[in-house]
Protein backbone atom coordinates (compact mmCIF):
# COMPACT_ATOMS: atom_id res chain seq x y z
CA UNK A 1 0.00 0.00 0.00
CA UNK A 2 3.40 2.79 -1.00
CA UNK A 3 0.08 5.04 -2.36
CA UNK A 4 -1.22 5.60 1.20
CA UNK A 5 0.30 7.53 3.69
CA UNK A 6 2.08 5.72 6.43
CA UNK A 7 0.18 4.43 9.71
CA UNK A 8 -3.14 5.14 6.99
CA UNK A 9 -6.36 2.54 8.81
CA UNK A 10 -8.67 1.92 5.93
CA UNK A 11 -11.25 0.14 8.33
CA UNK A 12 -11.24 3.22 10.74
CA UNK A 13 -11.44 5.74 8.00
CA UNK A 14 -12.04 5.07 4.60
CA UNK A 15 -14.75 2.74 5.37
CA UNK A 16 -16.54 4.96 7.72
CA UNK A 17 -16.63 7.81 4.61
CA UNK A 18 -17.83 4.81 2.27
CA UNK A 19 -20.84 4.49 4.30
CA UNK A 20 -22.02 7.55 4.60
CA UNK A 21 -21.66 8.12 1.00
CA UNK A 22 -24.32 5.05 0.20
CA UNK A 23 -26.46 6.75 2.75
CA UNK A 24 -26.81 9.87 1.31
CA UNK A 25 -27.02 7.77 -2.25
CA UNK A 26 -30.16 5.56 -0.62
CA UNK A 27 -31.47 8.65 0.84
CA UNK A 28 -31.48 10.13 -2.33
CA UNK A 29 -32.72 7.56 -4.60
CA UNK A 30 -35.81 6.53 -2.16
CA UNK A 31 -36.85 10.30 -2.00
CA UNK A 32 -36.66 10.42 -6.08
CA UNK A 33 -37.67 7.16 -7.58
CA UNK A 34 -40.56 6.70 -5.27
CA UNK A 35 -43.88 6.27 -7.50
CA UNK A 36 -45.94 8.93 -7.00
CA UNK A 37 -48.97 8.32 -4.55
CA UNK A 38 -51.04 11.23 -4.84
CA UNK A 39 -54.77 10.28 -5.11
CA UNK A 40 -56.50 11.31 -8.66
CA UNK A 41 -59.79 10.51 -10.14
CA UNK A 42 -60.21 8.28 -12.75
CA UNK A 43 -60.24 9.02 -16.48
CA UNK A 44 -63.19 6.83 -17.21
CA UNK A 45 -66.17 6.66 -14.82
CA UNK A 46 -66.55 3.03 -13.69
CA UNK A 47 -70.52 1.95 -14.60
CA UNK A 48 -72.34 2.16 -11.68
CA UNK A 49 -76.69 2.07 -11.04
CA UNK A 50 -78.75 5.16 -10.61
CA UNK A 51 -82.11 6.54 -10.00
CA UNK A 52 -84.31 3.83 -8.90
CA UNK A 53 -81.61 0.84 -9.74
CA UNK A 54 -79.24 2.61 -7.23
CA UNK A 55 -80.06 -0.15 -4.47
CA UNK A 56 -82.54 -1.89 -6.15
CA UNK A 57 -82.05 -5.72 -7.39
CA UNK A 58 -81.02 -5.64 -11.00
CA UNK A 59 -78.73 -7.22 -13.47
CA UNK A 60 -75.91 -5.89 -14.91
CA UNK A 61 -74.91 -6.02 -19.08
CA UNK A 62 -72.10 -5.12 -21.67
CA UNK A 63 -73.68 -4.19 -25.28
CA UNK A 64 -73.16 -2.36 -28.16
CA UNK A 65 -75.29 0.01 -30.37
CA UNK A 66 -76.62 -0.78 -33.25
CA UNK A 67 -79.13 -0.45 -35.81
CA UNK A 68 -83.02 -1.15 -35.14
CA UNK A 69 -82.06 -3.12 -38.59
CA UNK A 70 -79.09 -4.28 -37.84
CA UNK A 71 -76.00 -2.89 -39.88
CA UNK A 72 -76.22 -4.09 -43.97
CA UNK A 73 -73.49 -5.33 -45.65
CA UNK A 74 -73.84 -3.68 -48.73
CA UNK A 75 -72.23 -5.69 -51.95
CA UNK A 76 -72.72 -5.90 -55.36
CA UNK A 77 -73.92 -8.76 -57.81
CA UNK A 78 -71.15 -7.83 -60.90
CA UNK A 79 -67.36 -7.52 -60.65
CA UNK A 80 -66.06 -4.53 -61.99
CA UNK A 81 -64.50 -0.93 -61.47
CA UNK A 82 -66.65 1.98 -60.16
CA UNK A 83 -67.51 4.22 -62.26
CA UNK A 84 -69.94 6.34 -60.04
CA UNK A 85 -70.41 6.70 -56.01
CA UNK A 86 -73.63 8.35 -54.92
CA UNK A 87 -72.98 8.54 -51.03
CA UNK A 88 -71.08 9.01 -48.17
CA UNK A 89 -71.20 8.57 -44.82
CA UNK A 90 -73.74 10.14 -42.55
CA UNK A 91 -76.24 10.52 -45.76
CA UNK A 92 -79.60 9.55 -45.15
CA UNK A 93 -80.71 7.18 -48.39
CA UNK A 94 -84.50 6.09 -48.83
CA UNK A 95 -85.66 2.41 -50.44
CA UNK A 96 -83.64 1.82 -54.01
CA UNK A 97 -81.71 5.27 -54.30
CA UNK A 98 -78.38 4.65 -56.29
CA UNK A 99 -75.45 3.61 -53.90
CA UNK A 100 -72.67 3.09 -56.27
CA UNK A 101 -72.35 2.10 -60.39
CA UNK A 102 -70.16 -0.62 -61.59
CA UNK A 103 -69.12 -0.09 -65.16
CA UNK A 104 -70.90 -0.81 -67.80
CA UNK A 105 -70.03 -0.85 -71.28
CA UNK A 106 -69.89 -4.08 -72.02
CA UNK A 107 -73.29 -4.97 -71.31
CA UNK A 108 -74.21 -1.87 -72.93
CA UNK A 109 -72.33 -3.55 -76.02
CA UNK A 110 -74.54 -6.23 -75.37
CA UNK A 111 -77.21 -5.11 -75.58
CA UNK A 112 -76.82 -2.72 -78.75
CA UNK A 113 -76.19 -5.88 -80.18
CA UNK A 114 -79.07 -8.01 -79.06
CA UNK A 115 -81.08 -5.26 -79.81
CA UNK A 116 -80.04 -5.26 -83.62
CA UNK A 117 -80.72 -9.00 -83.77
CA UNK A 118 -84.40 -7.78 -82.49
CA UNK A 119 -84.61 -5.72 -85.59
CA UNK A 120 -82.90 -8.18 -88.04
CA UNK A 121 -85.51 -10.69 -87.02
CA UNK A 122 -88.05 -8.46 -87.22
CA UNK A 123 -86.77 -7.91 -90.97
CA UNK A 124 -86.87 -11.65 -91.17
CA UNK A 125 -89.81 -12.26 -90.53
CA UNK A 126 -91.38 -9.72 -92.46
CA UNK A 127 -89.73 -11.18 -95.23
CA UNK A 128 -90.86 -14.92 -94.38
CA UNK A 129 -94.70 -13.02 -94.10
CA UNK A 130 -94.12 -12.01 -97.51
CA UNK A 131 -93.06 -15.25 -98.58
CA UNK A 132 -95.62 -17.09 -97.06
CA UNK A 133 -98.57 -14.78 -98.46
CA UNK A 134 -96.68 -15.29 -102.06
CA UNK A 135 -96.54 -19.14 -101.96
CA UNK A 136 -99.62 -19.54 -100.21
CA UNK A 137 -101.76 -17.42 -103.09
CA UNK A 138 -100.01 -19.38 -105.76
CA UNK A 139 -100.63 -22.21 -103.72
CA UNK A 140 -104.55 -21.56 -103.66
CA UNK A 141 -104.49 -20.52 -107.40
CA UNK A 142 -103.51 -24.05 -108.46
CA UNK A 143 -105.62 -25.38 -106.36
CA UNK A 144 -108.64 -23.53 -107.28
CA UNK A 145 -108.35 -24.86 -111.14
CA UNK A 146 -110.80 -27.90 -112.01
CA UNK A 147 -108.84 -28.69 -115.48
CA UNK A 148 -105.80 -31.11 -114.54
CA UNK A 149 -104.33 -30.41 -118.09
CA UNK A 150 -103.83 -26.57 -117.04
CA UNK A 151 -101.72 -27.10 -114.21
CA UNK A 152 -100.08 -30.22 -113.45
CA UNK A 153 -99.42 -32.19 -110.59
CA UNK A 154 -95.76 -31.58 -110.24
CA UNK A 155 -96.17 -27.78 -110.20
CA UNK A 156 -99.13 -28.18 -107.46
CA UNK A 157 -96.17 -30.27 -105.46
CA UNK A 158 -93.81 -27.59 -105.96
CA UNK A 159 -96.55 -24.64 -104.79
CA UNK A 160 -96.86 -26.71 -101.54
CA UNK A 161 -93.26 -27.00 -100.70
CA UNK A 162 -92.66 -23.38 -101.45
CA UNK A 163 -95.34 -22.75 -99.41
CA UNK A 164 -94.12 -25.17 -96.37
CA UNK A 165 -90.60 -23.63 -96.85
CA UNK A 166 -92.06 -20.04 -96.47
CA UNK A 167 -93.69 -21.50 -93.15
CA UNK A 168 -90.83 -22.84 -91.60
CA UNK A 169 -88.81 -19.91 -92.66
CA UNK A 170 -91.36 -17.76 -90.57
CA UNK A 171 -90.85 -19.93 -87.45
CA UNK A 172 -87.37 -19.69 -87.98
CA UNK A 173 -87.55 -15.94 -88.23
CA UNK A 174 -89.84 -15.83 -85.05
CA UNK A 175 -87.98 -18.48 -83.07
CA UNK A 176 -84.97 -15.75 -83.19
CA UNK A 177 -86.77 -12.87 -82.28
CA UNK A 178 -87.73 -14.14 -79.41
CA UNK A 179 -83.91 -15.18 -78.80
CA UNK A 180 -83.02 -11.75 -79.62
CA UNK A 181 -85.37 -10.41 -77.08
CA UNK A 182 -84.41 -12.85 -74.29
CA UNK A 183 -80.64 -11.15 -74.73
CA UNK A 184 -82.32 -7.74 -74.59
CA UNK A 185 -83.95 -8.38 -71.15
CA UNK A 186 -80.93 -9.88 -69.80
CA UNK A 187 -78.60 -7.28 -70.80
CA UNK A 188 -80.79 -4.64 -69.62
CA UNK A 189 -81.52 -7.01 -66.12
CA UNK A 190 -77.12 -6.80 -65.75
CA UNK A 191 -77.22 -3.15 -66.39
CA UNK A 192 -79.97 -3.13 -63.34
CA UNK A 193 -77.65 -5.10 -61.54
CA UNK A 194 -74.50 -2.74 -62.02
CA UNK A 195 -76.32 -0.10 -60.24
CA UNK A 196 -76.83 -1.15 -56.46
CA UNK A 197 -79.51 0.74 -55.23
CA UNK A 198 -80.25 1.47 -51.20
CA UNK A 199 -82.49 -2.24 -49.78
CA UNK A 200 -84.08 0.12 -46.96
CA UNK A 201 -84.49 3.64 -46.20
CA UNK A 202 -81.63 3.89 -43.33
CA UNK A 203 -77.95 6.19 -42.80
CA UNK A 204 -74.86 5.02 -44.36
CA UNK A 205 -72.60 4.04 -41.65
CA UNK A 206 -69.22 3.75 -44.03
CA UNK A 207 -68.27 3.96 -47.73
CA UNK A 208 -65.44 1.15 -48.27
CA UNK A 209 -64.66 1.71 -51.78
CA UNK A 210 -63.93 5.05 -53.92
CA UNK A 211 -64.43 5.77 -57.65
CA UNK A 212 -62.06 3.84 -59.64
CA UNK A 213 -61.79 0.79 -57.33
CA UNK A 214 -62.35 -2.85 -59.01
CA UNK A 215 -64.66 -4.62 -57.22
CA UNK A 216 -64.91 -8.70 -57.27
CA UNK A 217 -67.55 -11.23 -56.21
CA UNK A 218 -65.17 -13.85 -55.84
CA UNK A 219 -64.50 -12.20 -52.11
CA UNK A 220 -60.91 -10.84 -50.92
CA UNK A 221 -62.40 -7.81 -50.04
CA UNK A 222 -61.57 -7.55 -46.03
CA UNK A 223 -64.37 -4.92 -45.55
CA UNK A 224 -67.67 -4.76 -47.04
CA UNK A 225 -68.44 -2.11 -49.86
CA UNK A 226 -70.69 -0.05 -47.88
CA UNK A 227 -72.75 -0.61 -44.53
CA UNK A 228 -75.62 1.24 -43.94
CA UNK A 229 -78.73 0.43 -41.45
CA UNK A 230 -81.58 2.32 -40.30
CA UNK A 231 -80.57 4.32 -37.17
CA UNK A 232 -84.03 6.30 -35.97
CA UNK A 233 -84.01 4.75 -33.38
CA UNK A 234 -81.15 3.23 -31.96
CA UNK A 235 -81.02 -0.18 -30.59
CA UNK A 236 -78.43 -1.66 -27.77
CA UNK A 237 -77.83 -5.25 -28.16
CA UNK A 238 -77.18 -6.12 -24.23
CA UNK A 239 -75.68 -9.75 -23.50
CA UNK A 240 -76.58 -11.16 -19.93
CA UNK A 241 -74.82 -13.84 -19.05
CA UNK A 242 -76.69 -17.18 -18.72
CA UNK A 243 -76.05 -17.41 -15.16
CA UNK A 244 -77.96 -14.02 -14.56
CA UNK A 245 -80.76 -14.76 -17.62
CA UNK A 246 -83.25 -16.02 -15.34
CA UNK A 247 -82.88 -13.01 -12.91
CA UNK A 248 -84.07 -10.31 -15.55
CA UNK A 249 -87.25 -8.48 -15.40
CA UNK A 250 -88.42 -9.57 -18.89
CA UNK A 251 -89.83 -6.30 -20.62
CA UNK A 252 -88.86 -3.62 -17.89
CA UNK A 253 -87.11 -0.56 -18.93
CA UNK A 254 -83.18 -0.60 -18.83
CA UNK A 255 -80.52 2.41 -17.52
CA UNK A 256 -77.98 2.37 -20.21
CA UNK A 257 -74.91 4.80 -20.45
CA UNK A 258 -72.02 5.23 -22.91
CA UNK A 259 -68.81 3.30 -21.55
CA UNK A 260 -66.86 5.42 -19.40
CA UNK A 261 -69.25 7.78 -18.56
CA UNK A 262 -71.58 6.67 -16.24
CA UNK A 263 -73.00 10.10 -15.29
CA UNK A 264 -74.86 9.97 -19.00
CA UNK A 265 -77.82 7.24 -18.48
CA UNK A 266 -81.19 7.11 -20.08
CA UNK A 267 -84.30 4.55 -19.95
CA UNK A 268 -84.16 2.40 -22.81
CA UNK A 269 -87.11 0.57 -23.73
CA UNK A 270 -87.73 -3.32 -24.23
CA UNK A 271 -88.05 -4.35 -28.08
CA UNK A 272 -87.36 -8.09 -27.70
CA UNK A 273 -85.11 -11.50 -26.38
CA UNK A 274 -83.12 -13.21 -28.66
CA UNK A 275 -84.48 -16.67 -28.60
CA UNK A 276 -81.05 -18.18 -29.55
CA UNK A 277 -78.17 -17.96 -26.67
CA UNK A 278 -75.05 -18.17 -27.77
CA UNK A 279 -71.51 -18.00 -27.07
CA UNK A 280 -69.93 -14.42 -25.88
CA UNK A 281 -68.44 -12.41 -28.75
CA UNK A 282 -68.82 -8.80 -27.46
CA UNK A 283 -65.92 -8.28 -24.88
CA UNK A 284 -65.31 -5.28 -23.09
CA UNK A 285 -61.25 -5.76 -22.53
CA UNK A 286 -62.00 -5.67 -18.69
CA UNK A 287 -59.29 -8.02 -16.34
CA UNK A 288 -61.94 -9.53 -14.62
CA UNK A 289 -64.53 -10.18 -17.74
CA UNK A 290 -65.47 -14.20 -18.05
CA UNK A 291 -65.14 -14.98 -21.96
CA UNK A 292 -66.22 -18.96 -21.37
CA UNK A 293 -69.49 -18.43 -21.09
CA UNK A 294 -73.08 -18.37 -22.90
CA UNK A 295 -75.00 -15.10 -23.25
CA UNK A 296 -78.93 -14.10 -23.94
CA UNK A 297 -78.66 -11.24 -25.89
CA UNK A 298 -81.52 -8.54 -25.25
CA UNK A 299 -82.45 -5.69 -27.70
CA UNK A 300 -83.54 -1.83 -26.41
CA UNK A 301 -84.76 1.00 -28.18
CA UNK A 302 -82.67 4.08 -27.19
CA UNK A 303 -84.79 7.11 -27.05
CA UNK A 304 -84.87 9.74 -29.57
CA UNK A 305 -82.99 12.36 -27.10
CA UNK A 306 -80.30 10.05 -26.99
CA UNK A 307 -79.53 9.70 -30.04
CA UNK A 308 -76.61 12.93 -29.97
CA UNK A 309 -74.76 10.55 -27.16
CA UNK A 310 -75.05 7.11 -28.53
CA UNK A 311 -73.13 6.02 -31.96
CA UNK A 312 -73.22 3.00 -33.90
CA UNK A 313 -70.72 0.83 -32.82
CA UNK A 314 -69.94 2.15 -28.92
CA UNK A 315 -70.06 -0.42 -26.53
CA UNK A 316 -72.33 0.67 -23.81
CA UNK A 317 -73.11 -0.63 -20.37
CA UNK A 318 -76.78 -1.38 -18.99
CA UNK A 319 -78.30 -2.09 -15.44
CA UNK A 320 -82.19 -3.43 -15.90
CA UNK A 321 -84.06 -4.51 -12.58
CA UNK A 322 -84.31 -8.33 -11.47
CA UNK A 323 -87.48 -10.21 -10.13
CA UNK A 324 -88.87 -9.18 -7.01
CA UNK A 325 -87.04 -11.12 -4.55
CA UNK A 326 -83.80 -12.00 -6.83
CA UNK A 327 -80.79 -11.32 -4.79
Amino acid sequence: MALLPQGFSFSRKALPVIAAIGFIAAVLFIAFSLPNRELSEPEEQPARATGPLANAPRVAGAGVVEPSSEIIDVGTALSGLVTSLYVQPGDRVTKDQWLFTVDTRQIRAGLGEAQASVAEANASIADARSALATAQRQLDLYRSIDDPAAVSRAEVIRAEGEADMARQRLKLAQARLQSARARVNAAQTELGRASVRAPIAGEILAVNIREGEYLSTMGGQSQPFIQMGETQPLHVRIDIDEDEAGRIKQGAEAYVSPRGAAEMQVKATFVRAEPLVIPKRSLTNSAQERVDVRVLQLIYALPDSARESFNVGQQVDAFIPAKDGSK
